[in-house]
């Protein structure tokens, strides 16, 4: 099995956040974020990336379906799990963060994540992030 990339500081990521690297929008915006995730202890990566997929071990026809977050330990959360384990970490997320775990506060979140990752595709052609 392939191993993930480490960081070239020495010290291993708490997890690695996977994005669809074939989404013009994800593969805009996940390296804008990326040295906010870094500073709290994650790195990216594509989740096309042949490491990733024997990791998650996921059906090819899923693998793409939602954003991911591997874990150090293994695990992995999918969805609007990995905004919130990530906004937890991030002081200036955190109203977001609240407002993303709140009762009936949660399934508005959940569904806009949903129909947001249903439809990236369409948002990415729209805004020509091909």
């Amino acid at each position: 099995m392939k191993s993930p990339p480490t960081e070239t500081s020495g010290k291993p990521p708490i997890g690695w956040i996977l994005y669809d690297d074939s989404c013009g929008f994800c593969r805009r915006w996940m390296p804008f974020w990326e040295g906010a995730l870094r500073r709290r202890g994650f790195s990216i990566a594509p989740l096309q990336a042949d490491w990733v997929r024997e990791r998650l071990d996921i059906p090819e026809e899923r693998l793409l379906d939602d954003l991911r977050l591997l874990l150090a330990g293994g695990g992995h959360l999918a969805g609007a799990a990995v905004y919130r384990y990530a906004m937890r970490r991030i002081w200036w997320t955190w109203p977001l963060y609240l407002f993303s775990i709140l009762p009936g506060c949660r399934r508005v979140f959940d569904w806009g994540y949903r129909t947001f990752a249903r439809n990236r595709h369409r948002v990415s052609d729209v805004c020509r992030l091909r």
